[in-house]
């Protein structure tokens, strides 16, 4: 029935989309065209029937024929095209264009198996391959097999002179087909489809008869073979020189398919090359798709024999650059060598690129110094391609994505770029759609938002809020009405009931019934060190040991009814220190969960295999959202939006869009602690001195407790352990961990015992996160970036 119900949806679905096809081709309006590596976008089915406004329907139809629509929708498999916030950024971002009428097409890649599929054995995290796709190709996907492309590797390039014009070709190699997917994504209350289309690995050359014949059996099928691990995994291991290859060649099949294909709708809709801009924007979510500079080159170049300032003028108009990431690590560099292995012809291009480039900027006085952090090419050793600054060289814009992280780009990340070029660089908040963050996961609360504000006269029906989220202002109005405020608590106490009863179901040691008495406290998110869930596991360990002490009367009057941290989200594979402290989580909920002492004021619980599912439970039972990392490491966050949108209350440091954020909800409805970005460099500079801090008594505490065997696995845990007591931890726990300890014991367990305080608070953040609809950030792109105008498909649905 579930395929029943997909396939008849989408019917109804490519009626829209060939629709919006043909408006596209028909005005030849400029679309933006959105390169993304991830694409996490949840449940489609679901999705669907809300934005196409059928699912009444459907529902009712489906309960005639003996069916639960909720039934069927669980049936649905989240598609893995993505694995974190990167992802679900892209998804949102989709979503809001489809409904504000953009012409949009995201890229990406159909990927066979997801990152992986995490499981907790013994408290471990272990990984099994996440193959979505076992019960073959998912509603929305439609397979384009008109839509094919060859990709080349290595190979050599070829010059020729003709007529005092060089020709340069690029030869030899092996091929490989790509193969088109496209994912419909419906806008909400419009006839409009944004298009996502997924590219999939084929041979070139389907099967080597001849190999075959004479028992050569394993090259028969090996370049099929070699050919479909290009999309196989989700980001593969790049830990060796073999890693590296394939997710170069993963990036550069990616960005080589999806170029090809702007270029064939192009000349679909007879576009002049030399106008390109004028009808496209491409832009590059992150640096994986950054080879697509070069591709383009070559392409305008090689094939449609233009000139070196002519094909730069196209490219540089046409591309924009988001960076997400100041960590060194994430900014990615290819080793040359590998590089003019793989791609020779677009080695070539990248020198030339960057040696016009240092010529410009030397023009502009750049200082020795400056031109070697200019460069594209890094010579501090083995040489490498730096994506980040040939990102930056190839694009008209390059924006940030909190204000906090836009500053800090200008300021240190690429400060020479910055102070050369500061009409270049730009900020543009993350936002997350309400559709699917309130509406979709959250009905209880989206009910009792329509209802105030329709009541009230400000709008007519639900899709007047969710198209508008800055009239959800009014609802503070309701902060001095106590049964409005009581409804608010009951909507929370209803979704931590769900909550509640989905730990159970999938967390085998939580200890039995959470009780949804307690506080919520989630942080959700993928492992890492500066995020700091080692910072929360600590505080959890405090808790623990601080409760053992108590009498049962004094617990009460403490922790009042309790504390339940909750942990989701994977470490990578290679990501040792992540992992620990996944093991470290799930040992210390072995012991508090099953402490008969303790257990009704402290649970400690990791949900595994974290998805857009599984958060679309999570975040609508949030109380406390742990956003706690490092200040000056953290680019947005969106977590923290999703949770504040369903009423939950940040305990964060002032990093990423916490910051703004803070400036939307008022100061009195957020936990603000820890030392400032500039307070973070100063510390680190003294610790890079030789100096240390002294570990918090409290702090030193939990660690010792850990040492001591408390939680088991001595050993494995040690590494973790010293990096924290030496006192100069590069993630900083030693600095923020005293008033973190006491913004949650005398500020936040305190405030959550006045329900009527609590209940102003969740309302001030429901109210008050209009500003972070990923409709404001997609207004804010084709404004300030993309110049991209609404079209209309077709007739609007009340017309």
């Amino acid at each position: 029935m579930y395929i029943a119900t997909s396939m008849s949806l989408r019917n109804k679905l490519i009626d829209n989309w060939v629709k919006t096809q043909q408006t596209q081709q028909e005005t030849k309006a400029k679309s933006i065209n959105y390169l993304s590596l991830e694409f996490l976008m949840g449940r489609a089915l679901t999705n669907s029937l809300y934005n196409l406004e059928v699912g009444q329907t459907y529902s009712e139809s489906l309960r005639d024929l003996g069916f639960k629509l909720e039934e069927i929708q669980a049936e649905e498999q989240d598609a893995a095209l993505g694995n974190g916030g990167l992802g679900r950024l892209a998804a949102c971002y989709i979503d809001s264009l489809a409904c504000m009428n953009m012409p949009a097409w995201g890229y990406g890649l159909k990927y066979n198996y997801g990152m992986f599929k995490q499981s907790i054995q013994d408290g471990y995290q272990t990984e099994a391959p996440d193959y979505w796709l076992k019960h073959g190709n998912p509603f929305p996907l439609v397979e384009r097999l008109d839509r094919e492309y060859v990709v080349r590797f290595g190979g050599w390039t070829e010059c020729t002179e003709v007529n005092g014009h060089m020709n340069f070709k690029w030869v030899g190699g092996d091929l490989v087909k790509a193969v088109a997917y496209d994912c419909l994504c419906p806008g909400h209350h419009t006839t409009n489809v944004a298009n996502i289309r997924l590219w999939s690995a084929r041979p070139y050359t389907e099967f080597e008869l001849n190999s075959h014949n004479t028992g050569d059996f394993y090259n028969a099928i090996k370049e099929k073979a070699e050919s479909e691990n290009i999309t196989f995994v989700l980001y593969p291991n790049d830990k060796t020189d073999e890693g590296k290859k394939l997710r170069l060649k993963q990036e550069f099949f990616f960005v080589s398919a999806s170029l090809q294909d702007i270029l064939r709708r192009a000349d679909e809709m007879n576009i002049d090359y030399h106008d390109l801009g004028k009808h496209f924007a491409i832009q590059l979510n992150d640096t994986h798709p950054t080879l697509g500079i070069p591709e383009l080159m070559r392409l305008l170049l090689d094939d449609k024999k233009f000139e070196w300032d002519e094909a730069w003028t196209v490219v540089s108009n046409v591309f924009g650059y988001t960076n997400h990431t100041i960590l060194p690590e994430a900014l990615e560099k290819w080793p040359i060598h590998i590089c003019q292995q793989l791609l020779p012809r677009h080695s070539d291009i990248i020198f030339e690129i960057n040696r016009r480039w240092m010529v410009e900027v030397s023009q502009k006085g750049a200082t020795p110094d400056q031109l070697r952090a200019l460069s594209i090419i890094d010579e501090n050793g083995p040489r490498f391609f730096r994506m980040a600054n040939l990102a930056i060289v190839g694009s008209h814009a390059v924006n940030g994505v909190a204000a906090l992280h836009s500053q800090i780009i200008v300021d240190s990340t690429f400060k020479d770029f910055a102070q050369l070029y500061p009409e270049k660089f730009h900020n543009v908040t993350n936002g997350v759609t309400p559709r699917r963050w309130i509406a979709q996961c959250n009905p209880q609360l989206s009910h009792f938002i329509t209802k105030h504000l329709k009541k009230a006269g400000y709008i007519n029906s639900e899709y007047d809020w969710l198209s508008n989220m800055e009239v959800l202002k009014n609802l503070v109005n309701l902060e001095k009405d106590p049964s409005a405020l009581q409804e608010l608590l009951n909507i929370k106490l209803i979704n931590k009931q769900r909550l509640s009863r989905y730990i159970e179901r999938h967390v085998p040691n939580c200890g039995g019934k959470v009780p949804e008495t307690m506080i919520f406290d989630t942080q959700v998110k993928r492992i890492h060190e500066y995020k700091r869930q080692q910072l929360n596991i600590l505080q959890a360990i405090v808790m623990y040991l601080e409760l053992k002490k108590l009498t049962p009367t004094q617990r009460k009057e403490k922790y009042g009814s309790g504390v339940c941290k909750i942990f989701a989200g994977k470490a990578a594979s290679a990501y040792e220190a992540a992992k620990k402290i996944i093991k470290l989580i799930t040992a210390v909920g072995d012991i508090v969960n099953n402490d008969p002492e303790t257990k009704d004021f402290l649970r400690v619980v990791f949900i595994p295999n974290y998805n857009v599912s599984s958060a679309e439970i999570i975040f609508p039972a949030t109380d406390v959202s742990e956003q706690i990392s490092t200040a000056g490491m953290e680019a947005s966050g969106t977590g923290n939006m999703k949770a504040c949108m369903n009423g939950g209350i940040i305990v964060g440091t002032l990093d990423g869009a916490n910051v703004e954020i803070q400036e939307q909800v008022g100061e009195e409805n957020i936990f603000i602690f820890g030392a400032l970005t500039e307070q973070i460099n100063m510390v680190r500079e003294k610790f890079s001195q030789g100096s240390q801090l002294q570990v918090p008594k409290q702090m030193k505490q939990a660690l010792d407790a850990i040492s001591s065997g408390m939680f088991g696995n001595v050993d494995y845990f040690q590494s973790l352990v010293q990096d924290l007591m030496s006192g100069k931890d590069y993630f900083c726990c030693v600095v923020d961990f005293e008033e973190y300890m006491e913004t949650y014991m005398e500020a936040i367990i305190p405030t959550y015992m006045e329900k009527g305080t609590w209940a102003t608070m969740m309302l001030h953040n429901v109210a008050r996160m209009g500003f972070f609809s990923s409709d404001r950030s997609i207004a804010t792109y084709c404004e300030k970036i993309w110049n991209i105008k609404p079209i209309q498909v077709g007739l609007n649905m009340d017309e």
